[in-house]
């Protein structure tokens, strides 16, 4: 006589960094962020939808799903982490932490490729770990992107044959100089109306130098003092995203050590997505008894550049800019931080500057930090659908406010062929400032690949 076998225990999450149950249960599958988000425009799946997503979370906590089911998997890695199920969620689900929390089991438990293990132990843990040996490798990348080789590398095919192809071509062009965070003082322009950090992060400060460069010069043409805080590291929000918390908090805990200070009154971000990690410091250190509190405290100093603008007001009048512009909302400035009228205000307030919305100006282009390397047919995806809105205008600028979406739009162009400068919203105020001067308000060449 033979005796059923028991049936296998199904893995649930476990740890620290299990996600909420009771977040999970806040979602009461209504629907409202179906219409709202890329995917599901995309797939029409309801397995690919934010409401899907959680009841496959929910599946794995109660113990109806396991957690390496390969549909689990693929889905908490097809999401871009957008967060615009969460701007019209109302039941208040904080899909962000729950999704993060559900990659971070993943990473923990399922067994990673050689390719996975060395891509984690470089990109997250060696360069990203530490500006130092960021800007080294960052140095290197220009000497390569400005020599005969590039071009002789592009033509052998080893780029192919390593599958790099796609991520050579994602490639920022990098500036000549870099914004280092080395202490440097720059003084306010005329009456002195405070002090402030400019956090300086990874890509911003290298690839988009020359976008620090102008938010200084604005800040300070409005009366801020500011301050290149020494100390400061990447933000985190490349490794919470990617299942990484742990290598998250070390890096919070390294700024938080370099910018608390009485003397600040705001730490300006223009990068979209490190003003969303910065502010998201106390969620993500909330168990930290040595940091929680000194997180919540960095946290109510952060102010993204436009946010911060508007807030406090201009008391340099901008110059005409005879131009005509769209706006591409990053998704982790309008969906996390909900800044959505401040960059408009901020275009409206330069004289003669037209602005003209594109459609689904919200809807994320496909860039979500390193999405579009791992994800490449959503990300193309979604960035045809954002260009083919953009192009409709018939604007002579893309306007946007982070490093990631830039780079996205930057690159679908060039692949397209089209001549289309994209810049910083604080750019563009930094060229109507220097117009007010007397000096030519000519729209910039588009980035050359």
């Amino acid at each position: 006589m033979t005796t059923a076998s028991a049936p296998a225990r199904l893995r649930g999450f476990s740890g620290r960094d299990a996600p909420s149950y009771d977040a999970i249960r806040k979602c009461v599958h209504c629907g409202f962020c179906l219409p709202s988000c890329p995917t599901y425009r995309i797939t029409w799946r309801e397995r690919s939808s934010p409401r899907g997503r959680i009841w496959l979370m929910k599946s794995v906590a109660e113990g109806r799903l396991d957690l390496l089911d390969p549909v689990f998997a693929e889905e908490m890695q097809l999401c871009l982490n957008c967060r615009a199920c969460e701007a019209v969620c109302p039941s208040g689900v904080h899909y962000g932490e729950i999704l993060e929390a559900s990659r971070a089991q993943l990473v923990q438990h399922r067994e990673q490729s050689w390719r996975e293990r060395l891509f984690r132990l470089a990109g997250f843990r060696i360069l990203l770990g530490d500006m130092r040996r960021f800007r080294a490798a960052n140095a290197l990348l220009r000497w390569y992107q400005r020599s005969p080789l590039r071009p002789l590398v592009r033509r052998s095919g080893v780029l192919r044959l390593l599958g790099l192809e796609q991520a050579e071509a994602l490639l920022p062009a990098i500036a000549d100089r870099f914004v280092v965070a080395d202490g440097r003082f720059v003084p306010a322009q005329g009456e002195r109306r405070g002090r402030v950090a400019l956090f300086t992060g990874c890509v911003m400060s290298t690839a988009y130098a020359h976008v620090h460069e102008a938010t200084i010069r604005v800040l300070t043409r409005n009366g801020f003092d500011v301050v290149l805080v020494s100390g400061q590291q990447c933000c985190g929000a490349l490794h919470v995203h990617s299942g990484e918390p742990e290598l998250g908090r070390r890096l919070a805990r390294r700024n938080i050590e370099a910018l608390e200070s009485p003397y600040l009154d705001a730490i300006i971000v223009n990068a979209a997505g490190c003003g969303a990690m910065l502010k998201e410091y106390p969620a993500l250190l909330r168990q930290d008894h040595d940091y929680a509190e000194r997180a919540r405290q960095l946290a109510g100093k952060v102010r993204d550049v436009l946010e911060f603008l508007v807030e406090r007001g201009l008391t340099a009048q901008p110059g005409p800019l005879p131009w005509t512009v769209t706006y591409q909302e990053p998704c982790h400035l309008a969906h996390a931080q909900r800044i959505t009228q401040q960059p408009r205000v901020l275009l409206r307030t330069i004289p003669q500057l037209q602005l003209v919305e594109m459609a689904e100006s919200a809807l994320c282009c496909g860039s979500a930090g390193i999405y579009n390397l791992l994800q490449p047919d959503m990300a193309s995806a979604l960035l045809a659908r954002k260009l083919d809105n953009a192009l409709a205008t018939g604007a002579d600028v893309i306007v946007s406010a982070n490093p990631g979406c830039m780079l996205q739009l930057e690159a679908g162009l060039r692949a397209r062929g089209v001549r289309l400068p994209v810049l910083h919203l604080v750019e563009v105020l930094d060229r109507a400032y220097a117009a007010a001067e007397g000096r030519p308000a000519d729209i910039p060449a588009a980035v050359a690949d």
